[in-house]
């Protein structure tokens, strides 16, 4: 029984753990969510195990027992592993063109193989698995940074003042623009110019802070990202 109790324990610490992450950083999984499926799937593991030793209890209490007493560690893992997948898929969303919750359904999947390995007892593995987990969510972003490759779309009037405008800003805050397209409708009382850029963001400067300040323009009808 304490042994049990102590892998359900360690089990919501280690969720916990990176559960607070995910809240912290107001994610669509917080920290109960993490630590109800890393229970959850370390219950599953505990049933499984279970099954095993009394399949085997019962096999060597009755030798002579015709036919064959089966128990898969695997198989109610594997529908956890599968499983876990549509909770995972319930925290994507699309917004914006802009794709967001696929770090957290990560998250809650790496979670459950957590609460399996603990679940199973196998403690040298899910000790250093939480280390490293958090290691990827909490400072790989800060160790290696990759200038992502963005597109934004910029709805505008008075073309030789505002595309001035436009690429001031850029040269200024060292935006990289890599390619530019571009089209123009004509009406009766102006031309409205559409812009889209592909650029790269540089790592002291966010998409939405660039977004926010180029819409300061009076002259800027519109901006907003778009897929690549």
């Amino acid at each position: 029984m304490l042994e049990i109790v102590g892998r359900l324990a360690l089990a919501i610490l280690v969720a916990a753990v990176i559960g607070y992450d995910r809240e912290h950083k107001n994610r669509p999984a917080g920290m109960k969510t993490h630590v109800l499926v890393c229970l959850g799937a370390c219950i599953i593991a505990l049933v499984q195990k279970e099954i095993g030793f009394n399949a085997l209890n019962t096999a060597m209490q009755y030798p002579k027992l015709n036919g064959v007493l089966r128990a898969d560690d695997a198989r109610l893992i594997a529908q956890v592993v599968s499983g876990i997948g549509f909770l995972g898929a319930g925290t994507i969303m699309v917004q914006h063109r802009t794709v967001r919750g696929l770090t957290t359904a990560a998250s809650l999947w790496a979670v459950a193989g957590l609460g399996l390995a603990i679940g199973m007892g196998d403690y040298d593995i899910a000790v250093p698995s939480t280390v490293a987990i958090i290691l990827v969510l909490v400072f790989l972003k800060r160790i290696v940074h990759v200038n992502a490759m963005k597109r934004i779309e910029i709805k505008y009037r008075h073309k030789l003042e505002t595309k001035q405008f436009i690429q001031d800003y850029f040269e200024t805050h060292h935006v990289e623009v890599n390619d530019v397209n571009f089209r123009v409708t004509q009406n009766a009382d102006e031309s409205i110019y559409v812009n889209i850029y592909e650029i790269s963001v540089p790592r002291d400067l966010n998409l939405p802070d660039i977004i926010e300040d180029i819409s300061l323009n009076k002259n800027i009808m519109q901006i907003q990202t778009v897929s690549l």
